[in-house]
């Protein structure tokens, strides 16, 4: 397929992937939520450096090593699970935090929202993508139909890499900012509070599903 000819599908198969829930949603949602815009932004920015390394990845041979390798495979398939365990176990942890908290003192001030640096964002967004190894294996079955025989492999996979960044972070950045935009009401204590466990419980079943979805 000609490269040119192919990036109308190639967009439209990047939109429909984007848009599909899975962790990246699930942090951004949070994270604009509860912490607003401007620290969303680097957890963006960490989900899609870890999804151009893994097409990297795909253009160098490195993901068909992985898609042979069951061992790595499910060495990384555990490793990614148990991150998004933890990430929705701290979340109900802040839950019953609070709640035990008003319970002590029903009269106190309403706290602000804990405090994430950017670099911790930026961290958590690049892990949870690189700990998932079923975008490695979809990279190199995906990256192909979008790269003739004649083509160099790993330079146009960059280049394919680059548009899809560019364009899932056009998407993530609207999402959170949406979602920013009505901040003030998700940082209200009791909503917070389910806010929090609601996605608790989403990246805790998504760790699940990591976890036991075959390859």
């Amino acid at each position: 397929m000609d490269i040119v000819q192919g990036l109308p599908a190639f967009i439209v198969a990047v939109v429909l992937i984007s848009a599909s829930p899975g962790p990246a949603m699930a942090l951004i949602f949070r994270r604009a939520a509860l912490h607003g815009f401007r620290s969303s932004v680097a957890t963006v920015l960490g989900l899609e450096a870890g999804i151009y390394l893994w097409a990297l990845a795909a253009g160098a041979g490195l993901a068909a090593l992985l898609a042979a390798s069951h061992t790595l495979y499910l060495t990384i398939q555990i490793a990614g699970a148990c991150f998004l365990a933890y990430l929705g176990i701290r979340s109900w942890a802040a839950v019953l935090r609070d709640r035990r908290t008003d319970a002590a003192d029903p009269g106190r001030a309403d706290p602000p929202p804990p405090q994430t640096s950017t670099r911790a964002a930026f961290g958590e967004g690049l892990v949870v993508q690189l700990a998932n190894p079923k975008a490695a294996v979809f990279m190199f079955a995906f990256y192909p139909q979008f790269i003739s025989a004649d083509q160099p492999l790993l330079a146009t996979t960059a280049a394919l890499a680059l548009l899809q960044v560019g364009v899932e972070t056009t998407l993530y950045l609207a999402l959170a900012a949406g979602v920013a935009r009505a901040g003030t009401r998700f940082r209200r204590p009791t909503i917070r509070r389910r806010l929090e466990a609601v996605t608790g419980t989403v990246l805790i079943a998504l760790a699940g599903r990591l976890l036991l979805t075959a390859r």
